[in-house]
């Protein structure tokens, strides 16, 4: 079967839900449900896949650090994404849009029976013109949290799953940087963003570097991983900053923003 040439899913992390002191980004939050409700409007089914839970469960539950331990993590997660829905639900309701959420964990991607489900449950929602939230299910998925082969990757890899669950044609990873650079922007103000890439190998993992942020786990290599992922299934992906989400407009009108690999071109 092909890809819906209309479906469209999104991937943000909490380096972009949250602000520099580790609190939610209200006008993030805004803006991306602005952006995204306005794509449907035009015709698109979007799909978003957010991060941020045990950052959030964190403030929530008035944390000064972000929790080590497994069961900390998981009741910060737990309490974190009543408040991410609160958020979304809001701001999303201000634009006249209903969403729903889907929390997952690696038996509902395994399963034969219950990947079927998850793909019907996908689709009755996009037909009912309603926007998924997913996130992976923190509460209970200790591996995900804890494990360095996690199947999902702090959210990225889970982007990738779901948009070839989906068939959707483009993957946008919203990032803290524009996209993947030559060398480190943050470290070498001559870097040049790399606007396409062909193939994706050891050279391209090189460039990643190591983690992501502070606030957030992810990093560079993660959503190259992703791309791989998905682009190998045909899905277009595009990584670029997610405190600009207008970019999505120009995303949409295949204009160049951040770093596109093209589906079906890695390996």
């Amino acid at each position: 079967m092909g890809l819906y040439q209309n479906r469209i899913v999104v991937k943000i992390g909490t380096s972009t839900l949250t602000n520099e002191l580790g609190q939610s980004d209200l006008r993030s939050f805004d803006r991306l449900a602005c952006v995204l409700s306005d794509v449907q409007n035009m015709g698109y089914e979007v799909i978003l896949v957010s991060s941020g839970a045990i950052a959030v469960g964190k403030n929530k539950l008035k944390m000064k650090k972000r929790p080590t331990s497994m069961r900390i993590k998981q009741a910060a997660a737990a309490v974190g994404q009543c408040s991410i829905m609160i958020l979304y639900d809001k701001f999303f309701r201000d634009y006249d849009k209903t969403i729903a959420q889907i929390l997952l964990n690696s038996e509902d991607i395994e399963h034969e029976e219950k990947k079927e489900n998850l793909i019907n449950t996908f689709n009755a929602l996009l037909e009912m013109g309603v926007i998924p939230i997913v996130n992976e299910n923190d509460s209970v998925s200790y591996t995900e949290i804890e494990s360095n082969e996690r199947l999902f990757g702090d959210n990225d890899m889970l982007s990738a799953i779901v948009a070839v669950l989906c068939r959707a044609k483009k993957l946008v990873i919203f990032s803290d940087i524009e996209g993947l650079y030559n060398v480190d922007p943050r470290l070498h103000p001559n870097a040049k963003l790399i606007e396409r890439i062909m193939h994706i190998d050891d050279s391209v993992y090189a460039l990643a570097g190591g983690a992501g942020t502070r606030r957030g786990t992810g990093g560079m290599r993660t959503k190259l991983q992703a791309a791989g992922h998905a682009t190998a299934q045909g899905t277009d992906t595009i990584i670029t900053n997610g405190k600009n989400p207008l970019a999505l407009y120009d995303i949409i009108m295949c204009k160049s923003v951040g770093t596109l690999i093209s589906g079906k071109c890695a390996e």
